[in-house]
């Protein structure tokens, strides 16, 4: 099937620009074989190993040539601890263009009243989300109580209160087997130590959010923050309903959607599935569905803004300029009509991988998909999530195991594989690569069986995979990888 060009990176730029983006990429490896070669050749090697493998994790994409090469520059030399026209250190006059440009692309693209751009990732992003509504909800009343303007005028005994309920406030999340993430109140995370949690799940016969249900924890727990989003949940969320049970219970909306932020912006998620309308404050990385480099975004209503503003110096130290200039690029791709077109193929692509599954016997948590991640439960196979996620590796097919609901097997074996199609959705694969795709995993599992133990019992991590089976797999998925280049036409 051939692809839509105005999806991938083979068409808008041209052969023109392959060779302009080659010759960049072959000057700056010689300069680094220059002084560590092993890190010049490793470099080299990953992209031999991208453009080799089926890439199905849901938190993974390319970024474009633009993106990743306009992280590899002199920005990285600047301290700029602070915010725009507010730096610690001086000389951070382009670090403000910067910063201004990728948080106008953020505004712009997302409809937000507020952008900031500094957090180095999506945990980085949610613990300034987290403390900025402390610093809204408890803090500032707090002090406005104790009669005093600024925590540096509280006496010890004060801030020992103040601590006390900055540090006991609850927190309602979506549990990791239901498809939540560690920063959602898992105990181990620090959101988990921070506050005083409780986790939503999903309904026990369907595996779908049961907003009734979600309601009356809420009103039972009545948390200072309500969090939506997901990290392997594959339906659509109504935020709409989640802001009126927030207000009804007194509790701060926040939505991390750091997967599913590129179907926000492609206009895929629209009114009451768009969650940046709904919630006080939005949180999500700029690398999975949105296409760009490693890093986080906060976004937020006006009465947190000036909150979310103090990230620097309240959670993060000095901003990754280069990096934020990398997002101001990659938020000015994902403007394009282009990328409205790609967002809307990813999801037709999970769909297309869903139904691959379904019709050859396999069971997928929740029956199927509405977004880009699909959830296949393993246990079908007599697997593990563990053995299959090994087994596809040995395959070419990279994945990552994923807990399902009420999981058998605990977080670290497993009973689920979680599947995107992001990634090779921006090599240009459509309904009918992702329909063998589907068919090449199905293969893979059936043919792969449990080994046992040194003592006799069914090890949860052994596997045997049939012989054959792995040469042929990677044989049919060097086929459907020919076919859809990654950065055609960039020579090392």
């Amino acid at each position: 099937m051939t692809a839509d060009p105005a999806t991938t990176y083979a068409a808008a730029p041209g052969a023109e620009y392959a060779e302009t983006a080659s010759q960049a990429y072959r000057a700056a490896l010689q300069v680094i074989e220059s002084v560590e070669p092993r890190i010049a050749a490793a470099t080299r090697k990953e992209l031999a190993d991208q453009r080799d493998s089926l890439k199905l994790i849901a938190s993974e994409n390319y970024a474009s040539p633009a993106v990743l090469l306009t992280m590899g520059s002199w920005l990285s030399d600047k301290y700029a601890e602070g915010t725009i026209g507010h730096r610690f250190y001086a000389g951070c006059q382009n670090v403000d263009t910067v910063e201004t440009v990728a948080a106008e692309h953020a505004r712009e693209l997302f409809g937000a009243p507020y952008a900031y751009a500094q957090p180095h990732s999506g945990i980085d992003a949610n613990l300034v989300a987290f403390w900025a509504i402390l610093a809204t909800r408890v803090e500032a009343p707090e002090l406005a109580a104790l009669g005093v303007k600024h925590v540096n005028d509280l006496s010890e005994a004060d801030w020992e209160t103040l601590r006390n309920k900055l540090g006991n406030q609850r927190l309602l999340g979506m549990s990791l087997d239901a498809g939540g993430h560690l920063t959602h109140g898992f105990r181990p995370n620090i959101s988990g130590k921070m506050f005083h949690q409780r986790s939503y799940g999903t309904d026990p016969e369907t595996g779908l959010l049961d907003y009734d249900a979600l309601a009356d924890a809420a009103r039972e727990f009545k948390p200072l923050i309500l969090i939506g989003g997901y990290s392997a949940y594959p339906r659509r969320v109504n935020f709409a309903k989640l802001r009126e049970i927030a207000d009804e219970v007194g509790a701060t909306l926040m939505v991390d959607m750091a997967h599913f932020a590129g179907l926000v912006a492609g206009k895929v998620f629209t009114g009451d599935e768009d969650p940046v309308p709904h919630a006080h404050v939005t949180t999500t990385t700029t690398h999975k569905s949105l296409r760009g480099p490693r890093g986080g975004l906060v976004l937020a209503q006006p009465e947190y803004a000036d909150a979310v503003d103090k990230g620097c110096p309240m959670v993060l130290g000095g901003p990754l300029s280069h990096v934020m200039a990398a997002k101001a690029v990659a938020l000015a791709e994902a403007r394009q009509p282009a990328f409205q077109s790609y967002a809307q193929r990813v999801a037709d692509n999970a769909k297309a991988l869903a139904d691959g599954f379904l019709k050859r016997g396999a069971r997928l948590v929740t029956g199927g998909t509405d977004n880009h991640i699909v959830l296949l439960d393993v246990t079908s196979f007599g697997l593990t999530g563990r053995q299959a996620e090994s087994a596809l590796l040995d395959s070419g097919v990279v994945t990552n195991r994923n807990s399902i609901p009420a999981d058998p097997n605990g977080a670290w074996y497993t009973s689920g594989i979680r599947f995107g199609t992001p990634a090779l959705t921006t090599r240009g694969f459509g309904a009918e690569e992702f329909d063998r795709v589907a068919e090449l995993v199905v293969e893979v599992l059936t043919n792969t069986e449990p080994s046992s133990t040194g003592s006799g019992g069914i090890s949860k991590a052994k596997y045997k995979l049939a012989d054959g089976t792995a040469d042929r797999v990677h044989a049919a998925a060097a086929e459907l990888l020919n076919a859809n280049p990654l950065y055609p036409g960039l020579t090392l």
